[in-house]
């Protein structure tokens, strides 16, 4: 038997080269094509890693340990001028002296017009053995040529920025070798074990900036550090347009960094942020996205564009509702190309802010009016459904203010673009107008006085426009009650009677209800105990008639602060005790939160002092729960009383000293009061 073609693990004659899966080339053969072939000069080409390179421990670490355990094929992968082949070049500098026969690098043009065949870069490899070699036109038989050459080498292959799994697959070496791929988009390819590459971390990218301009470590312009700071975020922590930022800020010396952050606030002039990449070639923000946007079919593209309209993560469903890709196919898709970044583990999508600005200019304004309005609507019912989660009581009201948390970023850009537009479109006056009222639970525990107030002139102005004069009602009394927040009791006064007039005359009775609960509230803050008796009669009287517990409940709370202003605490604790049967029985954790306060107020009066504590911690528990900060902020004032009451002085001031800091947040008339007690204990 002819030896020469002997295959599949057969017995090779000496000087016989192994091609892939065991096919052989005989000696013959190779004769020819490497006939008087030089000595190969060109095994060691692997450049170094940029000067400016910082920063990425955790990921060097990462993938050494890869490597550590036995993983020789390392993807990374992220978005354009994110760093991966800075990355890429320094964990092959450090794995440099274990492969020493050889170190290549490659770039794939993977974003170009004409990425690199498998063949093109089989036949870099094997030239970089044999440089005068005539190469075959066959890739299958260049594939068995490029792992011929590098069988038994301890060689380490960079191959950059690759387009895809079809173009890297043939390109996998020997498994003594070690191959770094990377790539703007993922994919998988038989042992690979790739890592998502995302901005660096703000520390980084400052210490980024000060490593290219020298000057800024010491700088005493105006803001100093802090405009560093400023130019670092702007620049979205991405490599490129640090790189890009920084060199400017090198070679302008009389260029102030406060000055160049406040040109940077210039979206566009971010966008034109133009830095060099790893292989030292000048290329713009805006040029680096546009190589990955201009490879997307029509409809990724039409998705990845309305994807602008989301100012903060989201999650599939909104996506699928707001951008119209049914089972977020296209989003997916992005994912996978690394221009949509995705936590796995809370299930949400965001857009590094960069891509947010290139993708801003690249819709028209009509395209970008319906999409913003479909953000606005949808959001809308997120709110809705957050609030109405929290009404329903017991642990809803949890997962209610979560949902609000959640999304409050797309709630907020929601609320201000309909007020924006709401001038002579009905369907987007309606929006406007029912903005407050989706979220009035919710915003009378999350939502600062001042804004709330905001929100709900913008939405007065809608409902009048509409004529809907129920609702304008309902907006009234809200900024009654937001004024009262801020301790303006005149306009709070005003704004609820003007409720309670329309209410009556439109016989409207649960909003009768609301105002004269609100006017009792006022009275009471101004220490008019007989005309808030009057108004929580009147509250209580329409909500037995109206069958509502939640109305009840509030009015047998307020009866109860009422008779404890008066000095008459049994009585008062009698209407809690009726108040918080109802507060449970409905769910209601918020009211139970401020009636076990109120108890334990009540309590401290009769000098029962340790009962009163007890009450103060069951409701301060259920405030942080709920998150409710001004619940907890009276709660905390009202413990350190109690805990003065037991000489227990020093935890009472760190209590007020607490309370304090929320009410000076909140900008709440009861600061000053904590204010005086605590320089008075303070000076004891």
């Amino acid at each position: 038997m002819d030896e020469t073609n002997i295959t599949q693990g057969g017995i090779h004659n000496e000087g016989d080269i192994t091609l892939g899966q065991g096919d052989v080339i005989g000696r013959d053969k190779i004769t020819n094509v490497y006939a008087d072939a030089p000595l190969a000069l060109s095994l060691h080409q692997l450049p170094a890693p940029p000067p400016t390179f910082t920063g990425r421990a955790e990921e060097l670490n990462d993938l050494l340990s890869n490597f550590e355990a036995g993983v020789a094929i390392s993807g990374l992968h992220g978005l354009g001028g994110v760093g991966k082949t800075a990355l890429a070049l320094k964990l092959a500098e450090a794995l440099a002296p274990r492969y020493p026969d050889a170190q290549f690098y490659l770039d794939l043009r993977g974003t170009s017009e004409q990425p690199l065949t498998p063949a093109e870069a089989m036949a870099h490899i094997v030239r970089a053995y044999y440089p005068a070699s005539k190469l075959p036109e066959s890739e299958a038989e260049l594939g068995g040529l490029y792992r011929s050459v590098l069988q038994a080498k301890r060689a380490l292959l960079v191959m950059d920025n690759a387009k895809d799994a079809a173009q890297t697959a043939p390109l996998l070496p020997p498994p003594t070798c070690a191959l770094i791929v990377t790539s703007r988009e993922k994919f998988a390819l038989p042992g690979l074990k790739a890592r998502s590459i995302d901005a660096v971390r703000p520390d980084d990218a400052r210490d980024l900036l000060i490593k290219i301009a020298p000057r800024l470590s010491n700088t005493e312009h105006r803001l100093g550090v802090g405009a560093v700071d400023e130019i670092a975020s702007l620049c979205g922590y991405l490599p490129l347009a640090l790189i890009a930022a920084g060199g400017v800020l090198a070679v302008t010396d009389d260029l102030d960094p406060a000055d160049y952050a406040a040109q940077l606030r210039d979206e566009q002039a971010r966008l034109e942020l133009t830095g060099l990449t790893a292989e030292g070639v000048p290329i713009s923000v805006e040029a680096s996205l546009n190589l990955s946007y201009a490879r997307l079919s029509p409809e990724a593209a039409r998705v990845f564009r309305t994807l602008a309209v989301f100012p903060a993560d989201f999650e599939a469903i909104a996506e699928e509702t707001i951008c119209e890709d049914e089972g977020h196919k296209q989003l997916s898709e992005l994912v996978r190309r690394s221009l949509v970044q995705f936590d796995g583990k809370k299930k949400r999508y965001w857009l590094h802010e960069l891509v947010r600005i290139f993708l801003k200019v690249r819709y028209n304004k009509k395209d970008r009016m319906i999409i913003e309005q479909r953000h606005a609507t949808y959001y809308k019912f997120v709110l809705n459904a957050a609030n109405s989660l929290c009404l329903s009581g017991g642990e809803l009201i949890k997962r209610g203010l979560d949902l609000f948390d959640l999304e409050w970023g797309n709630i907020q850009t929601g609320q201000i673009w309909v007020v924006a537009h709401a001038t002579k479109d009905e369907t987007v006056l309606n929006l406007c107008s029912a903005y407050p009222n989706a979220g009035f639970y919710v915003f009378g525990i999350r939502l600062h006085p001042r804004d709330w107030i905001h929100w709900l002139e913008a939405a007065l102005f809608a409902a009048r426009k509409l004529k809907d004069r129920a609702v304008e009602g309902w907006h009234l009394g809200n900024l009654g009650n937001a004024h009262l927040s801020l301790g303006d009791t005149q306009k709070a006064i005003n704004f609820h009677e003007q409720h309670l007039k329309i209410a009556r005359r439109i016989s409207n009775r649960r909003g009768e209800s609301n105002a004269v609960g609100g006017l009792g509230n006022v009275y009471y803050s101004l220490g008019n105990t007989r005309q808030a008796l009057k108004f929580y009669k009147q509250l209580l009287k329409i909500a037995r008639e109206t069958g509502s517990r939640h109305d009840e409940s509030n009015a047998l709370g307020s009866l109860g602060n009422v008779y404890a202003e008066l000095g008459e605490s049994n009585k008062a604790i009698q209407y809690y005790l009726q108040c918080l049967i109802i507060k449970v029985e409905i769910g209601d954790w918020y009211g139970q939160g401020a009636t076990l306060g109120n108890m334990g107020q009540a309590h401290a009066e009769l000098g029962r002092i340790s009962e009163a504590i007890e009450f103060y911690e069951k409701s301060l528990t259920i405030k942080r729960l709920m998150r409710d900060i001004r619940g907890e902020g009276n709660t905390l004032f009202n413990l350190s009383l109690a805990l003065e009451k037991l000489d227990n002085r020093a935890q009472a001031i760190i209590y007020a000293a607490d309370a304090l800091k929320i009410f000076e947040q909140i900008e709440s008339p009861h600061a000053e009061k904590v204010r005086k007690q605590l320089a008075e204990w303070q000076r004891e």
